[in-house]
């Protein structure tokens, strides 16, 4: 009963996290099968290869030492942050490397990133979850619960969030140097932010110290939801200015590039099309939201191994046939 209490508490805070993440990505959607599979492995195997790592690091380290206070400490501080953000990274380079077209920008590898380390975070929480129960009974269950999934639910996702801000400036650079490096950078301040909290975690002597430590997590968590305000603000104008281009070549109305740059107007414009159009109508407005980011795309980094031109090209096609059958008023 108490696992069981585990899983339902720590799965249903993440899967709400989760979708906060997905709501926050407001104009061209990810594929949810590369975030069901981000998460999958957060909570499955970055949870469990990481687990029997610091496991086996913990191990050494105490029969070197014999010292089980200095193996915990030495387990959560060193080896704790490279293990887990090596392997949550992982699925991140996985995606910017076999998914690079569904990799746009910042608001992707946040989104990303952040995914993955929920799931984590979910497993690693039924775990810790579990174990209090069995020392301290109910109450100590829900007070950690307390701590780490409503306080501390998103730590995570900020951490990790490092590494996904890497792979998008790489991927959003033409400059090799940036490409290679700024990956790299992500990952190390990944590593050092999830460091840190594990540094000032393990030197908490009362509730003054608790609330330093959930000081500067928090910081953290407002500097990622900044960014996202801030990247999903950049995308409304590539939006407009990518279909201001097509309104003046006769492909768009006004009217229907200002609704493409709103996802409340796109909403709406779903809820009031006739019961027969709803679906052509969400259809038509996510070609156009995704040929403005591919037309972005191609300003920024030219063709690409996508053929960027064609894929554009297959967009206006699909929006032009929409708007010659009339359905879209």
């Amino acid at each position: 009963m108490p696992t069981f209490i585990a899983i339902v508490l720590s799965f249903s805070f993440a899967l709400i996290y989760s979708s906060i993440l997905y709501w926050m990505d407001r104009h061209e959607k990810e594929p949810k099968k590369f975030l069901f599979g981000a998460f999958f492995w957060g909570a499955i195997v970055a949870t469990f290869v990481a687990m029997i790592v610091n496991s086996i690091f913990g191990l050494g380290v105490f029969m070197l030492t014999e010292e089980q206070e200095i193996a915990d400490f030495l387990t959560s501080t060193l080896s704790a942050p490279l293990v887990e953000e090596s392997i949550k990274g992982l699925a991140i380079l996985i995606i910017f490397l076999f998914a690079r077209s569904e990799f746009d920008n910042l608001t992707d590898g946040i989104l990303y990133a952040g995914i993955v380390a929920l799931g984590f975070a979910a497993t690693e929480n039924v775990l810790y979850l579990s174990s209090e129960f069995s020392l301290t009974g109910w109450e100590g269950l829900f007070s950690l619960f307390f701590i780490r999934v409503i306080l501390g639910g998103w730590n995570h996702a900020v951490y990790t969030a490092f590494t996904g801000i890497g792979f998008a400036v790489s991927r959003m650079s033409k400059k090799s140097g940036i490409k290679l490096l700024a990956p790299l950078m992500g990952f190390g301040v990944a590593i050092f932010t999830h460091f840190l909290h594990n540094l000032l975690a393990s030197m908490i002597e009362d509730q003054d110290g608790l609330r330093r430590m959930f000081t500067l997590d928090w910081f953290g968590w407002i500097f990622i939801l900044l960014l996202l305000i801030i990247s999903s603000l950049n995308e409304r104008k590539w939006i407009r200015t990518q279909l201001n281009e097509e309104v003046l070549s006769g492909l768009l109305t006004a009217q229907q590039a200002e609704v493409a740059c709103s996802p409340r107007k796109r909403n709406r414009a779903f809820l009031r099309a006739p019961s027969g159009t709803k679906k052509a109508t969400r259809r038509f407005y996510t070609a156009c939201v995704e040929m403005a980011f591919k037309k972005q795309q191609r300003a920024r980094l030219g063709e690409e191994s996508q053929h960027n031109s064609f894929i554009i090209d297959t967009y206006r096609n699909e929006i032009k046939n929409f708007q010659q059958k009339g359905i879209i008023k």
